[in-house]
């Protein structure tokens, strides 16, 4: 079998930030996928799994309530607890998206109240959720955008 794309990037000299995963769909109906890596693969801690399902959670009702909801695909956790994907319709760069997922992590940093759609009738596993570890990681994330790494490392 091939090796699939995301396994070809050097994990070693990944850093926080914002860099296109992948491109799918051809010029009929492009797709793009984003990497939104907030910790340091194999060198920080990962992400505890509350403050990742809060993080979605929030992070999924922004952006499919924003003014770019129509593009938005799907938003969620990496299997290895250290950021989101974004997949989104359109042919797009990083740069392109970067002012909304700013909004985004703000929106989840800047967040009180209850976690939508955390009960048990929306959610298959409502009580696990930790907003204060969320926003947590929605700063530390904004904090990496400040100067953005917007391209994986070669």
């Amino acid at each position: 079998m091939e090796r699939i794309e995301s396994f070809r990037v050097d994990h070693t000299r990944l850093m926080p930030g914002l860099y296109v995963s992948r491109r799918d769909g051809g010029k009929e109906k492009p797709v793009t996928t984003f990497d939104l890596r907030i910790t340091q693969p194999n060198a920080e801690p990962v992400m505890d799994m509350p403050a990742i399902h809060t993080m979605e959670h929030l992070g999924a009702t922004y952006l499919r309530n924003c003014g770019q909801k129509d593009r938005v695909i799907y938003f969620g956790p990496m299997g290895c607890r250290t950021g989101f994907y974004l997949v989104m319709f359109d042919w797009l760069e990083s740069e392109d998206v970067l002012s909304l997922i700013r909004d985004t992590f703000r929106f989840i940093r800047d967040y009180e109240g209850d976690i939508p759609g955390a009960s048990a009738v929306e959610c298959g596993n409502y009580q696990e959720q930790n907003l204060n570890m969320a926003r947590y990681y929605a700063r530390k994330y904004l904090s990496s955008l400040e100067q953005p790494r917007l391209t994986y490392p070669e």
